[in-house]
């Protein structure tokens, strides 16, 4: 059995995470709450909740897409919410975000730059619905985690000198977090501080084309099965 990326990177999202009021965007970000060391980290929902639980186990839970209104951002996956969650409107959700009341936020991105850009909401090309609330939690988080696969589909890379896609924001990615790596933004630059070891550090740097060094505390992780990582 393989490695399920998504759970991997999601659950390495979540060493990032010790405590604070955190918004997980969508896409994989949403996995991150299954792996949260409970009571200490507190979910906020861009759709007016907080407090919001693990995802609903598929064997306890039965969907139904036209009653059920306990759902994330996306308006369709079903959540759960812990026995303390608050509900509010947009206003007061949006204030939450854009007020810097967010210690955290893990979203999801198409494009990550060398200086810390960040494109995550279209391709061109492709009919979008728009923004939404990415530009807002990104600008209003005190700290921006970027969850994402280290290459596109189609084998193109996602690390970038510069992003082509249109942006999200600029210089307010924290740390970005794929399945081969972790790189952090420290005054400016950007730090490889992490990698698995199944590649090398030239086959890393062939899949990623943006300019970083080696931190001085860099070190190097197995990935197991189930998406843990231990050092070697």
């Amino acid at each position: 059995m393989g490695v399920d990326i998504k759970q991997y990177i999601a659950k390495r999202c979540a060493q990032e995470l010790t405590s604070g009021v955190v918004n997980l965007g969508i896409g994989i970000p949403t996995l991150v709450a299954d792996y949260l060391p409970k009571g200490k980290v507190t979910l906020h929902s861009e759709n007016g909740i907080l407090g919001v639980g693990p995802e609903p186990d598929p064997n306890e839970f039965v969907v139904d897409p036209e009653t059920i209104d306990l759902v994330n951002a996306s308006g369709v996956q079903p959540i759960t919410a812990l026995p303390h969650a608050s509900y509010f409107d947009s206003s007061l959700s949006f204030t939450i975000m854009r007020g810097g009341h967010l210690d955290a936020t893990v979203i999801g991105a198409l494009q990550v730059s060398e200086t810390g850009d960040l494109a995550s909401w279209a391709v061109p090309g492709k009919a979008v619905l728009g923004v939404g609330g990415a530009m807002d939690l990104v600008i209003g988080a005190k700290r921006v985690i970027a969850a994402l696969s280290h290459l596109s589909p189609k084998g193109e890379p996602k690390i970038l000198p510069e992003c082509n896609y249109p942006l999200t924001a600029k210089n307010r990615v924290d740390t970005i977090v794929t399945e081969y790596a972790v790189f952090k933004f420290r005054e400016g630059r950007m730090y490889l501080v992490e990698m698995v070891d199944e590649l090398t550090l030239e086959q890393l740097k062939e899949m990623t084309p943006a300019h970083y060094e080696v931190a001085e505390d860099f070190k190097v992780v197995k990935r197991e099965v189930e998406g843990e990582a231990v050092l070697v």
